[in-house]
C-alpha cells in the first residue's frame, strides 16, 4: 500500500505507448474503487484496463488480444488477486508468445500471510523488484494493517477486503507487530 505500484505501472505503459507500442493492461474485477476496469494512481493518473476474475482464462484473453492487436507488453495491477493457475498462464504468455509480463501487487495481507497469487509469483517469477514505501517511523514498510472506521486494528476477517488509505496503513514489521498486539496503529 502507498508504494506507487499503480503509478509505476501506468508510467511503464506510457513509455511503451509514446514509442508507438501497444500495451495490454489488466486489473482485478473486484477492485472498483476508481470504477470498473480502471487502474488509478493516488497522484491522479489513470487508464482503462481489461478486468480479470479468479476464473478468467488469461491465456485466451491475452492471446486473442495480441492476435487482434499486436501488444508489446502485458501489465497486471492488483496481481495479488491472481489465482495460481493464472500466474502460470502469464508465465506461458511470456515463454510462448515472447511478451513481457509485469505484475504489480501486494505480497501479504493484513495478517502477514501471502496471497495465493503473490506466493505463486514469488515462486516462479524471472525477476522480482520491490517497490518500497515507509512506515511512520521512517523505516521500510513491509506490512499493512486493516483498521475499522474508528481506527481500531482489525485482526481477523476475510483475506480480501478492498480499500485504500481509509482502511489500510503501511507499517514496518516492528510497528505492525505492535499494532496487532495492542490493537492500535501507533
Amino acid at each position: 500500500m502507498n508504494a506507487g505500484k499503480s503509478t509505476i505501472l501506468l508510467q511503464a505503459s506510457h513509455n511503451y505507448q509514446e514509442r508507438g507500442m501497444q500495451t495490454l493492461l489488466l486489473t482485478a474485477k473486484l477492485d472498483t474503487r476508481s470504477g470498473p476496469g480502471v487502474i488509478s494512481s493516488r497522484i491522479g493518473i489513470d487508464a482503462n484496463a481489461f478486468t480479470f476474475r479468479e476464473d478468467t482464462d488469461l491465456w485466451s484473453l491475452i492471446e486473442t488480444s495480441h492476435s487482434n492487436n499486436k501488444r508489446a507488453c502485458v501489465l497486471v495491477d492488483e496481481a495479488q488477486f491472481l489465482s495460481k493457475e493464472q500466474v502460470w498462464q502469464l508465465a506461458k504468455i511470456a515463454d510462448q508468445l515472447g511478451l513481457p509480463v509485469m505484475c504489480y501487487g501486494l505480497r501479504t495481507d493484513f495478517q502477514g500471510k501471502l496471497f495465493p497469487g503473490s506466493a505463486e509469483l514469488l515462486a516462479i517469477a524471472d525477476d522480482i523488484r520491490e517497490i518500497r514505501t515507509i512506515c511512520h517511523c521512517g523505516k521500510k514498510a513491509t506490512m499493512v494493517i486493516r483498521q475499522s472506521d474508528d481506527g481500531t486494528v482489525i485482526k481477523d476477517g476475510a483475506q480480501i477486503e478492498i480499500g485504500g488509505n481509509d482502511k489500510y496503513i503501511s507499517l514496518c514489521r516492528h510497528h505492525w507487530s505492535k499494532a496487532m498486539d495492542e490493537g492500535t496503529p501507533q
